[in-house]
Protein backbone atom coordinates (compact mmCIF):
# COMPACT_ATOMS: atom_id res chain seq x y z
CA UNK A 1 0.00 0.00 0.00
CA UNK A 2 1.74 3.11 -0.93
CA UNK A 3 1.63 6.13 1.92
CA UNK A 4 0.18 9.10 1.52
CA UNK A 5 2.68 12.00 1.64
CA UNK A 6 1.74 15.59 2.04
CA UNK A 7 2.28 17.02 -1.41
CA UNK A 8 3.02 20.63 -0.23
CA UNK A 9 3.79 22.65 3.28
CA UNK A 10 0.37 24.09 4.53
CA UNK A 11 -0.23 27.62 3.88
CA UNK A 12 -1.98 30.84 5.20
CA UNK A 13 -4.38 30.61 2.05
CA UNK A 14 -5.56 26.52 2.10
CA UNK A 15 -8.60 27.48 4.16
CA UNK A 16 -9.44 29.69 1.40
CA UNK A 17 -8.80 27.41 -1.73
CA UNK A 18 -10.96 24.64 0.21
CA UNK A 19 -13.56 27.09 0.39
CA UNK A 20 -12.94 27.95 -3.42
CA UNK A 21 -13.56 23.80 -3.57
CA UNK A 22 -16.53 24.25 -1.76
CA UNK A 23 -18.05 26.35 -4.20
CA UNK A 24 -17.23 24.68 -6.78
CA UNK A 25 -18.74 21.90 -5.89
CA UNK A 26 -21.76 23.54 -5.09
CA UNK A 27 -22.25 24.80 -1.86
CA UNK A 28 -26.30 24.89 -1.48
CA UNK A 29 -25.42 27.33 1.97
CA UNK A 30 -23.51 29.88 -0.13
CA UNK A 31 -26.33 30.01 -1.58
CA UNK A 32 -29.05 31.04 0.96
CA UNK A 33 -25.62 33.29 2.49
CA UNK A 34 -25.68 35.64 -0.66
CA UNK A 35 -29.42 35.36 -1.49
CA UNK A 36 -31.11 36.22 1.71
CA UNK A 37 -30.33 38.89 3.95
CA UNK A 38 -29.99 37.77 7.31
CA UNK A 39 -30.58 41.41 8.84
CA UNK A 40 -34.14 41.10 8.24
CA UNK A 41 -34.70 38.56 11.09
CA UNK A 42 -32.84 41.09 13.40
CA UNK A 43 -35.62 43.52 14.37
CA UNK A 44 -37.76 40.83 15.45
CA UNK A 45 -35.28 38.80 17.08
CA UNK A 46 -33.82 42.09 18.75
CA UNK A 47 -37.57 43.38 19.77
CA UNK A 48 -38.20 39.73 21.56
CA UNK A 49 -34.42 38.67 22.96
CA UNK A 50 -32.49 41.59 23.84
CA UNK A 51 -32.07 42.46 27.92
CA UNK A 52 -30.32 45.23 28.78
CA UNK A 53 -27.66 43.87 31.06
CA UNK A 54 -27.60 45.17 34.62
CA UNK A 55 -23.58 45.43 35.00
CA UNK A 56 -21.22 45.39 32.02
CA UNK A 57 -19.29 42.05 33.28
CA UNK A 58 -19.60 38.61 31.60
CA UNK A 59 -18.86 37.54 28.37
CA UNK A 60 -21.17 39.08 25.81
CA UNK A 61 -24.01 37.15 24.44
CA UNK A 62 -23.46 35.89 20.64
CA UNK A 63 -25.21 37.21 18.21
CA UNK A 64 -28.41 36.92 17.62
CA UNK A 65 -28.30 36.39 13.95
CA UNK A 66 -25.41 34.19 14.24
CA UNK A 67 -28.14 31.80 16.93
CA UNK A 68 -30.39 31.79 14.60
CA UNK A 69 -28.76 30.24 11.36
CA UNK A 70 -27.36 27.70 13.88
CA UNK A 71 -31.03 26.62 14.44
CA UNK A 72 -31.92 26.77 11.02
CA UNK A 73 -29.06 24.48 10.16
CA UNK A 74 -30.27 22.27 13.33
CA UNK A 75 -33.88 22.08 11.95
CA UNK A 76 -32.87 21.28 7.89
CA UNK A 77 -29.94 19.22 9.04
CA UNK A 78 -31.79 16.97 11.72
CA UNK A 79 -29.01 17.95 14.13
CA UNK A 80 -28.93 17.90 17.96
CA UNK A 81 -27.55 20.21 19.83
CA UNK A 82 -24.43 18.23 20.86
CA UNK A 83 -24.16 17.56 16.81
CA UNK A 84 -24.67 21.00 15.77
CA UNK A 85 -21.31 22.01 18.09
CA UNK A 86 -19.48 19.60 16.62
CA UNK A 87 -20.50 20.06 13.00
CA UNK A 88 -19.83 23.97 12.87
CA UNK A 89 -16.49 23.07 14.35
CA UNK A 90 -16.01 20.34 11.91
CA UNK A 91 -17.51 21.41 8.56
CA UNK A 92 -16.08 24.23 6.57
CA UNK A 93 -19.50 25.15 4.89
CA UNK A 94 -21.69 25.66 8.09
CA UNK A 95 -18.23 28.05 9.14
CA UNK A 96 -18.73 29.83 6.03
CA UNK A 97 -22.70 29.93 6.27
CA UNK A 98 -22.43 30.97 10.02
CA UNK A 99 -19.45 33.56 9.12
CA UNK A 100 -17.13 32.40 11.86
CA UNK A 101 -13.67 31.98 11.26
CA UNK A 102 -11.26 29.15 12.85
CA UNK A 103 -10.31 31.41 15.29
CA UNK A 104 -13.71 32.34 16.37
CA UNK A 105 -15.42 30.77 19.36
CA UNK A 106 -17.91 28.18 18.03
CA UNK A 107 -21.40 28.09 20.90
CA UNK A 108 -21.49 25.12 23.20
CA UNK A 109 -24.60 22.33 22.64
CA UNK A 110 -26.22 24.14 26.03
CA UNK A 111 -25.88 27.86 24.28
CA UNK A 112 -27.41 26.45 21.53
CA UNK A 113 -30.56 24.82 23.57
CA UNK A 114 -30.76 27.90 25.52
CA UNK A 115 -31.39 30.17 22.95
CA UNK A 116 -33.86 28.14 21.05
CA UNK A 117 -35.61 27.50 24.34
CA UNK A 118 -36.18 31.27 24.43
CA UNK A 119 -37.09 30.94 20.78
CA UNK A 120 -40.22 28.59 21.88
CA UNK A 121 -41.02 30.05 24.98
CA UNK A 122 -41.36 33.48 23.34
CA UNK A 123 -43.58 31.78 20.27
CA UNK A 124 -40.69 33.02 18.15
CA UNK A 125 -39.91 30.02 15.77
CA UNK A 126 -43.01 30.39 13.86
CA UNK A 127 -42.46 33.82 12.66
CA UNK A 128 -38.98 33.24 12.48
CA UNK A 129 -39.41 30.40 10.07
CA UNK A 130 -42.55 32.11 8.21
CA UNK A 131 -39.82 34.25 7.13
CA UNK A 132 -37.39 32.36 6.34
CA UNK A 133 -39.48 30.64 3.97
CA UNK A 134 -40.66 33.40 2.38
CA UNK A 135 -37.30 34.38 1.87
CA UNK A 136 -37.01 31.09 0.13
CA UNK A 137 -39.63 31.54 -2.29
CA UNK A 138 -38.56 34.77 -3.76
CA UNK A 139 -35.22 33.52 -3.94
CA UNK A 140 -37.08 30.08 -6.19
CA UNK A 141 -35.57 27.22 -3.77
CA UNK A 142 -37.21 25.24 -2.11
CA UNK A 143 -36.15 22.31 0.63
CA UNK A 144 -35.97 18.51 0.63
CA UNK A 145 -35.33 18.32 5.07
CA UNK A 146 -33.32 15.36 6.15
CA UNK A 147 -30.76 13.70 7.44
CA UNK A 148 -26.81 15.50 7.32
CA UNK A 149 -25.78 13.85 4.33
CA UNK A 150 -29.29 14.20 1.94
CA UNK A 151 -29.96 17.89 3.28
CA UNK A 152 -30.51 20.01 -0.24
CA UNK A 153 -31.64 23.32 -1.57
CA UNK A 154 -33.26 22.85 -5.06
CA UNK A 155 -34.32 24.92 -7.51
CA UNK A 156 -37.94 25.99 -8.24
CA UNK A 157 -39.62 25.75 -12.03
CA UNK A 158 -40.25 29.39 -11.54
CA UNK A 159 -41.79 29.49 -15.27
CA UNK A 160 -44.70 27.18 -13.51
CA UNK A 161 -45.61 28.91 -10.45
CA UNK A 162 -48.34 31.22 -10.43
CA UNK A 163 -49.20 34.24 -8.01
CA UNK A 164 -51.55 31.91 -6.47
CA UNK A 165 -48.77 28.83 -6.19
CA UNK A 166 -46.33 30.96 -4.50
CA UNK A 167 -49.23 32.69 -2.20
CA UNK A 168 -49.88 29.19 -0.81
CA UNK A 169 -46.01 28.35 -0.74
CA UNK A 170 -45.67 31.22 1.54
CA UNK A 171 -48.22 30.04 3.88
CA UNK A 172 -46.76 26.27 3.87
CA UNK A 173 -49.32 24.92 1.33
CA UNK A 174 -47.78 22.64 -0.92
CA UNK A 175 -50.03 23.64 -4.43
CA UNK A 176 -52.23 20.63 -6.24
CA UNK A 177 -50.28 20.73 -9.35
CA UNK A 178 -46.91 19.93 -7.06
CA UNK A 179 -48.56 16.78 -5.58
CA UNK A 180 -48.58 14.63 -8.69
CA UNK A 181 -44.57 15.41 -9.02
CA UNK A 182 -44.21 15.74 -5.04
CA UNK A 183 -44.51 13.08 -2.15
CA UNK A 184 -45.01 14.85 1.27
CA UNK A 185 -44.65 13.35 4.68
CA UNK A 186 -45.36 15.25 7.87
CA UNK A 187 -43.60 14.00 11.40
CA UNK A 188 -42.25 15.35 14.59
CA UNK A 189 -38.49 16.07 15.14
CA UNK A 190 -37.99 15.20 18.80
CA UNK A 191 -35.21 16.64 20.25
CA UNK A 192 -33.33 15.39 23.12
CA UNK A 193 -32.55 17.93 25.76
CA UNK A 194 -29.70 17.54 28.91
CA UNK A 195 -30.92 16.10 31.95
CA UNK A 196 -33.75 17.98 33.76
CA UNK A 197 -34.49 20.10 30.80
CA UNK A 198 -37.73 19.47 28.61
CA UNK A 199 -38.10 18.02 25.26
CA UNK A 200 -38.65 19.76 22.01
CA UNK A 201 -40.91 18.53 19.15
CA UNK A 202 -40.77 20.86 15.76
CA UNK A 203 -43.43 19.88 13.23
CA UNK A 204 -40.81 19.58 9.79
CA UNK A 205 -42.69 19.11 6.71
CA UNK A 206 -40.32 16.53 3.72
CA UNK A 207 -40.46 17.46 -0.04
CA UNK A 208 -39.14 15.08 -2.37
CA UNK A 209 -39.17 16.17 -6.31
CA UNK A 210 -40.02 13.08 -8.29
Amino acid sequence: MKVFKRSKAVGFFDEDFRLSKLTQLGDPLERLSCGIDFELFRPLLMEKLYVDPKDKGGRPPYDYILMFKIVILQRYYNLSDDQSEYQICDRLSFMRFLKLTIADDVPDSKTIWHFRERLIDLELVDALFDLFKSQLVDLGLIIHEGKIIDATFVEVPKQRNSREDNGQIKNGIIPEEWKKKAMRTNWSKKILMHDGQRKTSWPITVIKIM
